[in-house]
Protein backbone atom coordinates (compact mmCIF):
# COMPACT_ATOMS: atom_id res chain seq x y z
CA UNK A 1 0.00 0.00 0.00
CA UNK A 2 1.51 3.37 -0.69
CA UNK A 3 2.51 5.92 1.58
CA UNK A 4 1.58 8.74 -0.01
CA UNK A 5 -2.15 10.42 -1.64
CA UNK A 6 -2.48 12.18 -5.12
CA UNK A 7 -3.07 15.98 -3.50
CA UNK A 8 -5.89 15.61 -5.46
CA UNK A 9 -7.55 13.16 -4.12
CA UNK A 10 -6.73 14.75 -0.84
CA UNK A 11 -10.19 15.11 1.44
CA UNK A 12 -11.38 18.64 1.30
CA UNK A 13 -11.62 18.72 4.73
CA UNK A 14 -7.85 19.40 4.76
CA UNK A 15 -8.32 22.63 2.82
CA UNK A 16 -4.65 22.05 1.16
CA UNK A 17 -3.53 23.43 -2.24
CA UNK A 18 -3.84 20.66 -4.96
CA UNK A 19 -1.10 21.79 -7.58
CA UNK A 20 2.10 22.57 -5.65
CA UNK A 21 3.13 18.91 -5.52
CA UNK A 22 1.79 15.25 -6.87
CA UNK A 23 1.83 13.66 -3.51
CA UNK A 24 1.41 14.23 -0.03
CA UNK A 25 1.45 11.77 2.71
CA UNK A 26 -1.67 9.10 3.17
CA UNK A 27 -3.06 9.06 6.85
CA UNK A 28 -2.05 5.91 8.92
CA UNK A 29 -4.63 3.59 10.46
CA UNK A 30 -5.27 4.84 13.67
CA UNK A 31 -7.72 6.63 16.50
CA UNK A 32 -9.59 8.44 13.45
CA UNK A 33 -10.94 7.80 9.89
CA UNK A 34 -8.98 8.76 6.55
CA UNK A 35 -10.03 11.82 6.73
CA UNK A 36 -7.96 12.70 9.49
CA UNK A 37 -5.16 15.17 8.69
CA UNK A 38 -1.65 13.75 9.17
CA UNK A 39 0.36 15.63 11.73
CA UNK A 40 3.23 16.07 7.93
CA UNK A 41 0.65 17.68 6.74
CA UNK A 42 -0.59 19.87 9.51
CA UNK A 43 2.86 20.97 10.19
CA UNK A 44 4.07 21.76 6.80
CA UNK A 45 1.14 22.76 4.74
CA UNK A 46 -1.66 23.89 7.34
CA UNK A 47 1.36 25.24 9.41
CA UNK A 48 3.79 25.91 7.39
CA UNK A 49 6.28 24.97 10.17
CA UNK A 50 8.38 22.99 8.24
CA UNK A 51 8.79 23.10 4.03
CA UNK A 52 9.81 19.44 3.05
CA UNK A 53 9.45 16.18 4.96
CA UNK A 54 12.59 15.90 6.10
CA UNK A 55 11.79 19.01 8.40
CA UNK A 56 8.72 17.46 9.88
CA UNK A 57 10.90 14.31 10.72
CA UNK A 58 13.43 16.47 12.56
CA UNK A 59 10.78 18.49 14.35
CA UNK A 60 9.58 15.30 15.18
CA UNK A 61 12.49 12.94 16.54
CA UNK A 62 13.25 16.18 18.56
CA UNK A 63 9.89 14.82 20.31
CA UNK A 64 8.41 19.10 19.49
CA UNK A 65 5.01 18.04 18.51
CA UNK A 66 2.38 16.82 21.25
CA UNK A 67 -1.42 15.40 20.36
CA UNK A 68 -3.19 14.32 23.33
CA UNK A 69 -0.49 14.47 25.95
CA UNK A 70 1.82 12.28 23.72
CA UNK A 71 4.76 12.80 21.60
CA UNK A 72 4.22 11.97 18.27
CA UNK A 73 7.18 10.20 15.91
CA UNK A 74 5.06 8.98 13.31
CA UNK A 75 4.51 12.28 10.47
CA UNK A 76 1.38 9.92 9.17
CA UNK A 77 -0.31 10.26 12.41
CA UNK A 78 -3.61 11.34 11.66
CA UNK A 79 -5.70 14.46 14.06
CA UNK A 80 -8.77 14.96 13.43
CA UNK A 81 -11.63 17.20 15.36
CA UNK A 82 -10.88 18.18 19.14
CA UNK A 83 -7.53 16.69 18.96
CA UNK A 84 -5.02 18.80 21.17
CA UNK A 85 -1.84 19.82 19.17
CA UNK A 86 0.70 21.42 21.69
CA UNK A 87 4.55 22.76 20.32
CA UNK A 88 5.95 23.29 23.63
CA UNK A 89 9.33 23.99 22.94
CA UNK A 90 7.64 27.71 21.46
CA UNK A 91 4.78 27.48 23.80
CA UNK A 92 2.17 27.03 21.45
CA UNK A 93 -0.95 25.05 22.05
CA UNK A 94 -4.11 24.48 19.06
CA UNK A 95 -7.26 22.38 19.31
CA UNK A 96 -8.25 21.04 15.74
CA UNK A 97 -12.17 21.57 15.31
CA UNK A 98 -14.65 21.55 12.22
CA UNK A 99 -15.64 24.86 10.79
CA UNK A 100 -19.22 25.49 8.82
CA UNK A 101 -17.48 24.11 5.49
CA UNK A 102 -17.04 21.29 7.16
CA UNK A 103 -12.65 21.36 6.86
CA UNK A 104 -9.95 20.96 9.78
CA UNK A 105 -9.59 24.34 11.37
CA UNK A 106 -6.71 24.95 13.92
CA UNK A 107 -7.37 27.18 16.54
CA UNK A 108 -4.69 28.62 19.45
CA UNK A 109 -5.60 28.13 22.96
CA UNK A 110 -3.90 28.83 26.02
CA UNK A 111 -1.90 26.66 27.89
CA UNK A 112 -4.94 25.76 30.91
CA UNK A 113 -7.41 24.96 27.92
CA UNK A 114 -4.67 22.06 26.31
CA UNK A 115 -4.70 20.45 29.65
CA UNK A 116 -8.47 18.78 28.81
CA UNK A 117 -10.00 17.30 25.86
CA UNK A 118 -13.86 16.64 24.54
CA UNK A 119 -14.31 13.19 23.68
CA UNK A 120 -17.45 11.67 22.46
CA UNK A 121 -18.21 8.32 23.82
CA UNK A 122 -18.70 5.86 20.68
CA UNK A 123 -19.87 2.68 22.59
CA UNK A 124 -18.85 1.11 26.66
CA UNK A 125 -18.07 -2.47 27.39
CA UNK A 126 -17.84 -4.21 30.40
CA UNK A 127 -14.68 -5.62 31.27
CA UNK A 128 -12.36 -7.43 34.01
CA UNK A 129 -14.53 -7.57 37.42
CA UNK A 130 -17.58 -6.01 35.82
CA UNK A 131 -15.73 -2.91 35.71
CA UNK A 132 -17.71 -0.52 32.59
CA UNK A 133 -14.66 0.59 30.12
CA UNK A 134 -15.94 3.67 27.94
CA UNK A 135 -14.44 3.50 24.17
CA UNK A 136 -14.32 6.72 23.16
CA UNK A 137 -14.24 8.44 19.60
CA UNK A 138 -10.61 8.69 19.06
CA UNK A 139 -9.49 5.75 20.14
CA UNK A 140 -9.26 5.50 24.28
CA UNK A 141 -10.54 3.68 26.81
CA UNK A 142 -11.11 4.74 30.03
CA UNK A 143 -13.06 3.05 33.04
CA UNK A 144 -15.97 4.48 34.47
CA UNK A 145 -19.18 4.01 35.93
CA UNK A 146 -22.52 3.16 34.44
CA UNK A 147 -24.06 6.61 34.46
CA UNK A 148 -22.33 7.12 31.28
CA UNK A 149 -24.00 6.28 27.46
CA UNK A 150 -22.80 5.75 23.77
CA UNK A 151 -22.93 9.38 22.48
CA UNK A 152 -22.18 11.05 25.26
CA UNK A 153 -19.61 13.73 25.60
CA UNK A 154 -16.62 13.55 28.51
CA UNK A 155 -13.84 16.37 29.09
CA UNK A 156 -11.00 14.64 30.11
CA UNK A 157 -7.53 15.92 31.41
CA UNK A 158 -4.38 15.49 29.45
CA UNK A 159 -1.90 15.95 32.72
CA UNK A 160 0.17 13.42 32.99
CA UNK A 161 -0.79 13.06 37.14
CA UNK A 162 -4.73 12.96 36.42
CA UNK A 163 -4.07 11.74 32.54
CA UNK A 164 -7.63 10.54 31.56
CA UNK A 165 -9.66 11.85 34.59
CA UNK A 166 -13.15 12.83 33.89
CA UNK A 167 -13.79 16.53 34.33
CA UNK A 168 -17.55 17.14 32.82
CA UNK A 169 -19.93 15.01 31.73
CA UNK A 170 -22.21 16.51 28.27
CA UNK A 171 -25.34 13.35 28.05
CA UNK A 172 -26.78 12.89 24.43
CA UNK A 173 -30.50 14.41 25.23
CA UNK A 174 -32.85 16.53 24.27
CA UNK A 175 -32.20 19.78 25.17
CA UNK A 176 -28.47 19.82 25.76
CA UNK A 177 -26.30 21.70 22.83
CA UNK A 178 -24.45 19.80 20.15
CA UNK A 179 -21.81 20.57 17.27
CA UNK A 180 -22.63 18.75 13.77
CA UNK A 181 -19.10 16.83 12.76
CA UNK A 182 -20.83 15.80 9.02
CA UNK A 183 -23.14 16.47 6.43
CA UNK A 184 -24.26 19.53 4.81
CA UNK A 185 -25.08 20.81 8.44
CA UNK A 186 -21.56 20.19 9.26
CA UNK A 187 -20.08 23.36 11.77
CA UNK A 188 -23.29 24.17 13.37
CA UNK A 189 -23.79 24.75 17.11
CA UNK A 190 -27.55 23.74 17.65
CA UNK A 191 -29.47 22.07 20.93
CA UNK A 192 -31.19 18.93 20.33
CA UNK A 193 -35.16 19.01 19.92
CA UNK A 194 -35.79 15.28 19.59
CA UNK A 195 -33.69 12.06 19.27
CA UNK A 196 -35.60 9.68 17.14
CA UNK A 197 -34.81 6.00 17.43
CA UNK A 198 -35.30 4.23 14.10
CA UNK A 199 -34.92 0.11 13.65
CA UNK A 200 -32.54 -2.48 12.68
CA UNK A 201 -29.05 -0.92 11.97
CA UNK A 202 -29.89 2.67 11.01
CA UNK A 203 -28.73 5.42 12.90
CA UNK A 204 -31.34 7.55 14.84
CA UNK A 205 -32.29 10.60 13.91
CA UNK A 206 -31.39 13.57 15.78
CA UNK A 207 -33.54 17.14 15.48
CA UNK A 208 -32.11 20.12 15.96
CA UNK A 209 -32.18 23.78 16.50
CA UNK A 210 -29.44 25.93 14.68
CA UNK A 211 -28.31 28.25 17.71
CA UNK A 212 -27.87 31.53 15.67
CA UNK A 213 -30.45 31.00 12.77
CA UNK A 214 -33.40 29.14 15.18
CA UNK A 215 -33.63 27.34 11.89
CA UNK A 216 -34.91 23.51 12.33
CA UNK A 217 -32.83 20.25 10.92
CA UNK A 218 -32.34 17.29 11.42
CA UNK A 219 -29.29 14.31 11.05
CA UNK A 220 -27.91 11.48 12.36
CA UNK A 221 -26.31 10.32 15.46
CA UNK A 222 -22.62 9.79 14.59
CA UNK A 223 -22.63 13.33 13.19
CA UNK A 224 -23.72 15.12 16.69
CA UNK A 225 -21.23 15.30 19.07
CA UNK A 226 -22.06 16.95 22.39
CA UNK A 227 -20.51 19.93 24.03
CA UNK A 228 -22.48 21.13 26.57
CA UNK A 229 -25.85 21.18 28.45
CA UNK A 230 -28.21 24.09 28.67
CA UNK A 231 -25.48 25.97 27.27
CA UNK A 232 -21.80 26.01 25.86
CA UNK A 233 -19.07 28.38 25.44
CA UNK A 234 -17.89 28.63 22.09
CA UNK A 235 -14.56 30.06 22.70
CA UNK A 236 -14.01 27.07 25.14
CA UNK A 237 -13.98 24.66 22.13
CA UNK A 238 -13.03 26.99 19.15
CA UNK A 239 -16.02 26.83 17.47
CA UNK A 240 -16.98 29.28 15.15
CA UNK A 241 -18.85 32.38 16.61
Amino acid sequence: MSDHLKRLNAPDSWHITKKTTKFVAKTAPGPHNANAMPVAVWLRDQQGLARTMKEVKQILKQKDVVVNGRPVSDPKMGIGIFDVVALPRVGKYYRIVRDANGRHKTVEIDAVSAQKRLCKIENKTVVTEGKVQLNLRHGANIIADNTFKSNDSVVISLQPEDRFKILEHYPFAAGNMATIIGGRHSGKVARILEIIKTPGSVPNKVILEDETSKERFDTITPYVYMIGKESVSKASWGLEQ
